[in-house]
C-alpha cells in the first residue's frame, strides 16, 4: 500500500480489511470528502494485526498529536494503544478522531458519530473534544504478564469466546452482526459457567459466572449494552457479572443485552470502582474492544481523563 509522510495537522491510520474490505473500498472516497471538507491529512494503510499500535505510536513520536482512525473498534483500540505505549507525549495532549467502517462500530455509536462518512467527516471539522478515560489491563499470555488499554468494554468468559470465534471469521472475510449473533447463539451449546474469584474495592465476591464485562462504554457485539450506565469520563469502571444461568435463560433474557435493562435480571449484578481483580481455576480468556487477549488471572484499572477524543453529541447522563 502507498503511505505518506507524516507533514500534516491530522495522521489518517486506515484499516483496508475493517468492515469486510469497506477500508480499502471506501478510502478514496473518504480521503475526497477530507480534502474537501480542507482537513489537511497525510496517512498510512495498515498491512496486518497490530500495526495501528506502531503507526500511532511512531506518529506521536514524530510530532502529531491528531489522529484519525478509519476503521472499526479494533483498529481504535491498536491506536490507543500505541498512544499510550510511546512516551514523546502525555496522551492527554493527543486527540482522536474516528470515521467508522468497522462490523459493530461500538464506541462511535456512544457519542454519536454517523456511519455515513459525510457525517463522521462533519464531526471531525466541527472539532468538539473532551477528555475520556482509558481503561488498563493487566494479564497473562501462558506465564507471561502483559499489558493492555482499552477505551471501550473488556469481556471475560463467554463474551470472550464470542468474540475469538467472530475474529477468526473476520479474518476469512466473513463479517456483521448476523455473523456475532450466530457464533452467539453457537457457543451457548459448548460453553460451561466458570467458577470466579472477583475482588473489588478490598471486597471478594465467588460465584460460577457466564460472563464478565468491564466498560467504559456502554455498547459492544453490534449495540449489546452489556454496561448500559457506563460515563467515559467519570474515573470509574462499570463492572456487569452475569452469573451461572442456563442455556434456556440466557435465550430468554437476550433482549434484556439491548435494551439497556440487563441489571434489572436478579442473576446479573453490577459494580462501579477504579480497579478490580479476577481468577479463576478454569482460565478465563479476556477479550478488549474487539481484540483477543490472554487470560486470567487478570488486574483492571482505569486512568481518568487519559486522552483527547472528537465526539459528535455529549453522553447522556
Amino acid at each position: 500500500m502507498e503511505k505518506s509522510t507524516l507533514t500534516s495537522d491530522w495522521f489518517a491510520i486506515v484499516n483496508p480489511n475493517a468492515g469486510s474490505g469497506k477500508g480499502s473500498k471506501d478510502w478514496g472516497r473518504i480521503s475526497s470528502l477530507l480534502e474537501k471538507n480542507e482537513i489537511p491529512f497525510s496517512f498510512k494503510f495498515t498491512e496486518r494485526r497490530g500495526q495501528g499500535i506502531e503507526f500511532a505510536g511512531e506518529a506521536v513520536s514524530a510530532g502529531c498529536r491528531r489522529i484519525i482512525i478509519v476503521g472499526g473498534d479494533g483498529t481504535l483500540n491498536e491506536v490507543v494503544n500505541g498512544v499510550f505505549t510511546q512516551d514523546s507525549c502525555s496522551p492527554s495532549g493527543v486527540t482522536l478522531s474516528m470515521i467508522p467502517v468497522g462490523t459493530g462500530n461500538d464506541w462511535g455509536r456512544m457519542f454519536g458519530i454517523p456511519l455515513v462518512y459525510e457525517g463522521a467527516i462533519k464531526v471531525i471539522k466541527d472539532g468538539k473534544s473532551m477528555l475520556h478515560d482509558v481503561g488498563v489491563i493487566d494479564y497473562y499470555e501462558g506465564e507471561r504478564k502483559e499489558r493492555r488499554y482499552f477505551i471501550n468494554i473488556a469481556g471475560l468468559g463467554f463474551e470472550s469466546l464470542v468474540v475469538k470465534k467472530t475474529n477468526k471469521q473476520k479474518e476469512k472475510g466473513k463479517s456483521g452482526k448476523a455473523v456475532y449473533l450466530y457464533n452467539l447463539l453457537s457457543s451457548l451449546i459448548l460453553y460451561r459457567n466458570t467458577p470466579a474469584e472477583i475482588t473489588i474495592d478490598g471486597k471478594k465476591v465467588s460465584s460460577r459466572v457466564f460472563s464478565i464485562n468491564v466498560g467504559n462504554g456502554r455498547y459492544c457485539g453490534g449495540g449489546m449494552r452489556q454496561t448500559p450506565d457506563a460515563l467515559p469520563d467519570d474515573g470509574l469502571l462499570d463492572i456487569t457479572v452475569i452469573k451461572e444461568m442456563g442455556k434456556f435463560e440466557i435465550l430468554k433474557s437476550l433482549k434484556l443485552l439491548y435494551d439497556g435493562t440487563i441489571l434489572s435480571h436478579p442473576k446479573i449484578d453490577g459494580y462501579r470502582t477504579t480497579s478490580l481483580s479476577i481468577t479463576s481455576d478454569s482460565l478465563l480468556y479476556i477479550e478488549a474492544d474487539g481484540e483477543s487477549l490472554g487470560h486470567t488471572p487478570v488486574e483492571f484499572s482505569i486512568m481518568p481523563l487519559a486522552v483527547n477524543i472528537i465526539y459528535g453529541r455529549g453522553i447522556i447522563r
